[in-house]
C-alpha cells in the first residue's frame, strides 16, 4: 500500500488556499472565539421550532441518569412510572433505576460467562474479531427495551426511596472497570485451562455478585409499601415483593410490547425480523430481536400510542446530530456546519449507518406529539429525556418530524397494534446479524 507523503509543498498549498479565502478566515475567527455550536446554529430554524403540541402527557419531573449509561432503564421506567402514578393516584413517583441496574449487571455477568464458555469449547480463538468484540464490550451500561423488560419480568421493580442511588450507580465508570477486569481474568483462565471452565464461571459469578453488592447495596427481596394519594388518603399494601409490586401497579401490557426498527440498508428487507448474535442480558429471557419496518410506520404507531392509548412511547435514536442540548431541540437543519466549513455533508440515513456515521446511542420517551388537522400527519414531538432539569424545557426536548425520519431507529409498541402480516413475521426466524452490526448498538 502506497500513501502519498504530506510534504512541505502539499502543506504549503493547503495553507495558501486557506489564507486566500476571507470567508475561511472569518469562520476561523468566529469558531476559535465562540465554538462551532454557537457559530453554526441556525437562528431562524431555532426560533421557528415551536414547543407546543396537540397531545401532551404529563409525566412529572424529569429523571437524571448522572454519569451512567442507563438511559434505556430510565426511559423504560419512565414509561412504567406514568402507569404507576395513575394506579397509585399520586403526582410524583419514581422507580429505583439502581435496582434495575443491579440485576441487569448480575444477569449480564452470567450471560457473558455462559456465552464465552460456549465459544471457547467450540474452538473460538482469543484473538478472533468476535471474541475481541465481546471482551471490549463487556460490562457496559447500555441496553435495549427487550433487555429492560427481561429484568422487570424476572425481578420486578421497587420505589426509588426504598433502594436509592449510590455513588457507583450515579457514576458507573470505576465499577465497570473492575467488573470488566474480573471477566477478562475469567476468560484468560478459561483459555488457560478449559477443563475448569464451569468452575471458573461459577466462582466468577459469585465474585461479581459480591462486587455489585459492595458498589450498589443489597437490593430488597420484599418491602412494606405505604403511600398517601393526591386526595390525602393513606394506603398500606403491607409486605410486598418487587415482582408483586410491578405486576400490581404496572399492568398495561408492557411485557407484550415488541421492538420496531428502521434499518435503512436494502439488503435487510422491510417486514422481516432481525436479530443480533450474542446480544442479551438474561439467560433464558426474550431474545433481542426487532421487526424492520418503514420509518413512517414507526411514526404512525408512536402517534397512535400517544393519542389513542394515552401512554408514553419508548424509543432509541442517535441523539447527537443537530442537537441543541441547552435549548432542548432537534431538527435536521438546526446547525449549518457545512456552510461554516465549506464542506458538503451529504450522507443519507443508509450511508450514515453503513459507514459508521450514525447508530442508536440513546433511549428516551415520547410524551407528546403535534398532529396536523388531518389527524394523522405528525409535525413535531415532545421528548422526556433523563439528563436532569437543567437542560431543555425543564428536561423535556422538542424534536422536529424530519429529525425523527433521519435519526430515530427504534420504538417499542404493543404487538396487537401491528397488522396481521407483521405479526406473522414476528413468529418467523430472524435474520441474524453479527455482534458488531450497527443495529446492535446499545442505548447509553
Amino acid at each position: 500500500m502506497s500513501i502519498d507523503v504530506l510534504d512541505g509543498n502539499r502543506l504549503g498549498a493547503l495553507r495558501k488556499g486557506f489564507e486566500a479565502d476571507p470567508a475561511r478566515r472569518l469562520a476561523m475567527d468566529a469558531v476559535t472565539a465562540a465554538g462551532i455550536q454557537s457559530v453554526a446554529r441556525n437562528y431562524d430554524r431555532s426560533r421557528r421550532l415551536q414547543r407546543r403540541f396537540s397531545v401532551s402527557l404529563d409525566d412529572g419531573q424529569v429523571t437524571h441518569q448522572d454519569r451512567s449509561g442507563r438511559c434505556w432503564l430510565f426511559s423504560s421506567l419512565n414509561v412504567a412510572r406514568f402507569i404507576a402514578r395513575k394506579a397509585l393516584k399520586v403526582k410524583e413517583f419514581e422507580f429505583s433505576q439502581n435496582f434495575a441496574m443491579y440485576y441487569d449487571k448480575l444477569e449480564r455477568i452470567n450471560y457473558f460467562l455462559g456465552d464465552v464458555a460456549g465459544l471457547i469449547r467450540a474452538g473460538e480463538r482469543s484473538d478472533s474479531r468476535l471474541m475481541q468484540h465481546l471482551l471490549h464490550d463487556a460490562m457496559g451500561d447500555g441496553g435495549q427495551w427487550t433487555m429492560a423488560l427481561n429484568v422487570y419480568r424476572k425481578y420486578g421493580a421497587v420505589p426509588k426511596d426504598l433502594y436509592p442511588e449510590t455513588a457507583s450507580s450515579k457514576s458507573t465508570g470505576e465499577m465497570n472497570v473492575q467488573l470488566r477486569r474480573l471477566l477478562h481474568t475469567a476468560v484468560a483462565r478459561m483459555y488457560a485451562d478449559p477443563s475448569r471452565i464451569d468452575e471458573i464461571a461459577a466462582s466468577t459469578l459469585e465474585d461479581g455478585h459480591r462486587m455489585l453488592t459492595i458498589h450498589l447495596g443489597e437490593p430488597p427481596e420484599s418491602f412494606d409499601w405505604e403511600w398517601t394519594d393526591t386526595d390525602g388518603v393513606f394506603h398500606r399494601d403491607g409486605e410486598t415483593t418487587p415482582v408483586e409490586f410491578w405486576r400490581r401497579y404496572v399492568d398495561a401490557g408492557l411485557e407484550d410490547y415488541v421492538c420496531l426498527v428502521d434499518d435503512p440498508r436494502p439488503e435487510h428487507p422491510k417486514g422481516r425480523k432481525i436479530g443480533i448474535e450474542h446480544l442479551g442480558n438474561v439467560a433464558g429471557g426474550t431474545p433481542t430481536e426487532y421487526l424492520n419496518v418503514p420509518n413512517a410506520f414507526m411514526k404512525d404507531c408512536a402517534r397512535r400510542i400517544l393519542t389513542e392509548l394515552s401512554l408514553p412511547v419508548w424509543f432509541g435514536a442517535d441523539c447527537h446530530p443537530m442537537m441543541d442540548r441547552e435549548q432542548g431541540a432537534w431538527a435536521t437543519d438546526l446547525f449549518e456546519y457545512g456552510r461554516v466549513y465549506g464542506v458538503d455533508f451529504d450522507l443519507d440515513k443508509e450511508g450514515r449507518v453503513r459507514f459508521a456515521d450514525s447508530a442508536m446511542n440513546h433511549a428516551m420517551a415520547f410524551v407528546g406529539v403535534d398532529v396536523a388537522d388531518d389527524g394523522k400527519t405528525t409535525r413535531r414531538w415532545r421528548v422526556e429525556n433523563s439528563w436532569g432539569d437543567k437542560v431543555g424545557d425543564k428536561g423535556y426536548f422538542t424534536m422536529s418530524d424530519d429529525w425523527f425520519t433521519e435519526y430515530v431507529y427504534e420504538i417499542a409498541v404493543p404487538r396487537d397494534m401491528l397488522p396481521a402480516e407483521y405479526q406473522t413475521a414476528l413468529d418467523e426466524p430472524a435474520i441474524m446479524l453479527p455482534a458488531w452490526d450497527p443495529m446492535g448498538a446499545l442505548a447509553r
